[in-house]
């Protein structure tokens, strides 16, 4: 999407009123990304697969081009305190630093550390579409989860954790595998 794609065009709307994108625009940015030049060393999909057409289709994608089998993280958190890191959540507009209003607040209300700029909130943090976007991704991710555990790949994660020991701790679990 920030790319400018045509396929990130498409899914732009869609994102904006907190909807999830359709499973083939999805697998098609996905593909046309982990083939390029910046993943020849490896890559993160953060939020990728969502649904189990997805799932199924990212392990084609991984075989069809020879990628090892992934490590797959569920960071599991409690829906309350997900509400609080999405509905608090606020980036700079220059910077992109990203601040959260409750518990990684700026020390000037509204503004930047760094560079002073406006700390502005997304669109798909507002509350009233961050619930049905919740309840939808629970719903949709349950076929993901299911598969993965059945494979052996799932690694279950608390992310109820502060973010930056929840970071801490998935680098420790992939060592081993950053070198697989």
């Amino acid at each position: 999407v920030e790319r400018g794609t045509e396929l990130g065009k498409e899914a732009q709307p869609i994102l904006a009123q907190g909807g999830l994108v359709p499973d083939e625009i999805v697998r098609a940015m996905v593909e046309e990304w982990i083939t390029g030049p910046e993943c020849a060393g490896g890559f993160i999909l953060d939020g990728f697969p969502r649904t189990l057409p997805q799932a199924v289709a990212l392990d084609g994608i991984l075989k069809d081009r020879g990628f090892p089998k992934p490590v797959v993280f569920f960071l599991k958190v409690e829906r309350s305190r997900l509400l609080r890191r999405l509905t608090g959540r606020r980036i700079c507009s220059i910077g992109g630093e990203i601040y959260n209003v409750y518990d990684l607040p700026p020390k000037v209300p509204g503004r930047c550390d760094n560079d002073g700029g406006e700390l502005v909130m997304r669109s798909d943090d507002r509350e009233e579409v961050v619930r049905p976007r919740l309840d939808l991704y629970e719903e949709r991710t349950r076929g993901v989860v299911d598969r993965y555990t059945k494979l052996g790949l799932l690694m279950e994660v608390d992310a109820n954790q502060d973010p930056g020991l929840l970071t801490e701790t998935l680098f420790e679990i992939l060592g081993p595998a950053r070198s697989e």
